[in-house]
């Protein structure tokens, strides 16, 4: 019986691609890799990955075809998604519909159909503010780059101009800042029906003036109606985007007035922060995905009992890493799965609004989620980065 194929589109040999690899070894699965830079590739797999230009994806259907068939395809990040509902209409494989991932993706055209369906979404508006507090986010960035609160017309103006300094297309999406608790949840959509994975809770509030994330635990501490308006909420934000097959990370706020959508991407989360989670006796997230990506019932996986946490490592400060001392005493916190510092000797570290990367992450198990928060927070301690001041860009 031959084993199944996946076609995995993405634009880089990341964190996450490696992830899929090592799980489709796990698996038996063989994996295709399909990126629009191949030129960057070190072949992680032995093969060689299809080229596939992510504007113009439906052009290299042919190629794709080619190293098929496949049994399923994915995608790691938001522009590989949509080239992943391309490629998959092109091919006749499941994925949700290119409209539906294109609107996920887009932060305008998000909020205009959360609005249409029902939703509790934040009051938006382009270049200019609803009201204040209101926050402000470049149309074409992601992972909080970009994103800053303004509780002025004074703020809004400097907020203003210092995205215009970021962002490549120079859209500003102006939203109201909306007050509460943060959530994220990890689901797989199957014919439209959501299948929650984990939610997660984010204990440190993200208030502003930027909003660099950090501690994910779950299972979350809410009481069980509020986790089920969380889900029931990411269901009607998946129907009203139209997402139909695949995975999915979702983003809410829940205060008094209700659970506020803020985001559905067609992806699963990002970075290594996939690790946190393991299913029935420590299948991975990836061994889960792919699976699914091939057709099979996974409905019955479960998360494995006790807590479950991650830390996005706060960036130190701006400059380049020159060293990290404590990370052998991190590890030793009791609860502390790993410590993977990710940043390189050398590279330079930005800090949100500018940045958008970690210089690593810190993983948690324990009986309860205020044992992983806490073990999560000692450890952090122990680490100390040494920074030095980037060189100045000569011209």
């Amino acid at each position: 019986m031959r084993a199944m194929k996946i076609l995995l589109v993405a634009s880089t040999t990341g964190y996450q691609v490696r992830s899929f690899a090592h799980a489709a070894e796990r698996v038996g699965a063989t994996i295709v890799l399909a990126t629009d830079r191949c030129h960057v590739l070190d072949n992680p797999w032995g093969d060689d990955a299809v080229a596939v230009r992510f504007d113009e994806p439906a052009e290299s259907s042919g190629e794709v075809a080619a190293r098929g068939p496949f049994d399923g395809i994915l995608a790691v990040g938001d522009r590989p998604a949509l080239a992943a509902a391309i490629l998959a209409r092109e091919l006749g494989m499941r994925f949700s519909p290119p409209d539906a991932v294109r609107a996920a993706g887009h932060k305008l055209l998000a909020r205009i159909r959360f609005q249409a369906a029902g939703l509790r979404t934040p009051r938006y508006a382009l270049e200019q503010a609803p009201r204040f507090p209101c926050v402000l986010k470049p149309l074409d960035q992601s992972a909080s780059k970009g994103v800053i609160r303004a509780d002025d017309q004074a703020a809004f103006a400097a907020a203003h101009a210092r995205i215009k300094s970021i962002t490549a297309n120079g859209a500003v999406l102006v939203e109201d800042f909306i007050p509460g608790n943060e959530f994220a949840l990890e689901g797989l959509i199957t014919q439209g029906v959501l299948q929650v994975l984990a939610i997660f809770d984010k204990p440190d509030p993200l208030d502003g003036p930027y909003f660099e994330e950090s501690i994910y635990v779950t299972p979350s501490r809410q009481p069980e109606t509020v986790q089920r308006k969380i889900c029931e909420t990411a269901q009607r934000a998946v129907t009203a985007l139209g997402l139909t097959h695949g995975p999915v990370h979702a983003e809410m706020r829940v205060n008094d007035r209700g659970v506020w959508m803020l985001e559905v991407a067609a992806r699963p989360i990002g970075g290594l922060c996939s690790r946190v989670l393991s299913f029935d006796g420590g299948k991975s997230l990836e061994e889960l995905l792919l699976r699914h990506a091939a057709g099979e019932d996974v409905t019955g996986v479960r998360l494995d009992p006790g807590a479950h946490g991650v830390m996005m490592i706060p960036v130190p400060g701006a400059g380049m890493i020159t060293g990290v001392d404590g990370v052998d005493q991190a590890r030793r916190v009791s609860g502390i799965d790993d410590v993977v510092i990710t940043a390189k000797t050398g590279q330079e570290m930005l800090p949100w609004p500018e940045g958008s990367s970690y210089p690593g992450f810190v993983f948690a198990r324990a009986d309860a989620p205020i044992e992983a928060e806490n073990a999560l927070r000692v450890a952090h301690a122990c680490l100390k980065f040494r920074m030095a001041a980037a060189l100045p860009v000569v011209k």
